[in-house]
Parts: structure tokens; C-alpha cells; sequence
């Protein structure tokens, strides 16, 4: 099973650039961590991707389209290590996944 996310997972853009989540609950935690779930904005600092022409077109925002399927705060799937999400350009075009880098070691979900 995977592991939950929280805020403290280490998570980046497939260019290298990091994301970063801020919690929209914080009712449930893990060591004092909130838990990351499927609504939560995720902010992408520090991308460099170029495309032709030399065009910037970093990666900005995260956007999640299958969180956990039996672990959910208020009635919003959880985020897992094996959530699938999309980073966007500004102009909101897909850009490839978010992949999980440290995460807590404690609490799976499913």
C-alpha cells in the first residue's frame, strides 16, 4: 500500500521544480502534519522548462485526478504516493505528473 501524503512530502514537477501544497483542512494529521487531499492547490516553484522557440512555459500548478480510494477527510480522498495529477502551465496545458520524492513513513492508504 502507499504511503499518505502530508504537507511536508517532497513532491516535484517532471523538470525538477518543487511542489508545494498548502492544506485546505487541518483536522487530520500525521505527527502534527496536515494531510494532503485530492482539492488541495499545489504551487510548483522553480521550473525551468522551455519549450521551442525559446518559449518559458514553467510548470505552476498541480492538478489531481485520482486521490485514495478508501481514505478520505470531510468526504475528500486523501492524496497517496500512487495519486495521479498533472502539472500546468499558465496557460494551463498539461505538463506531466507530480512525482513523490520523501514522504512520511508511518500512514497507507488505499
Amino acid at each position: 500500500m502507499p504511503f499518505v501524503l502530508d504537507a511536508s512530502s517532497a513532491l516535484q514537477c517532471p523538470h525538477g521544480g518543487a511542489v508545494k501544497h498548502v492544506p485546505s483542512q487541518i483536522r487530520v494529521s500525521i505527527q502534527g502534519v496536515p494531510v494532503l487531499t485530492q482539492s488541495d492547490l499545489g504551487t510548483v516553484v522553480g521550473c525551468a522548462f522551455t519549450i521551442p522557440g525559446p518559449k518559458p512555459s514553467p510548470c505552476v500548478t498541480t492538478q489531481w485526478l485520482q486521490a485514495a480510494l478508501r481514505v478520505s477527510v470531510n468526504g475528500v480522498p486523501v492524496l497517496l504516493q500512487s495519486s495521479q495529477g498533472l502539472c500546468k502551465s499558465p496557460e494551463l496545458a498539461p505538463q506531466g505528473p507530480p512525482i513523490p520524492g520523501v514522504v512520511q513513513p508511518r500512514v497507507q492508504g488505499m
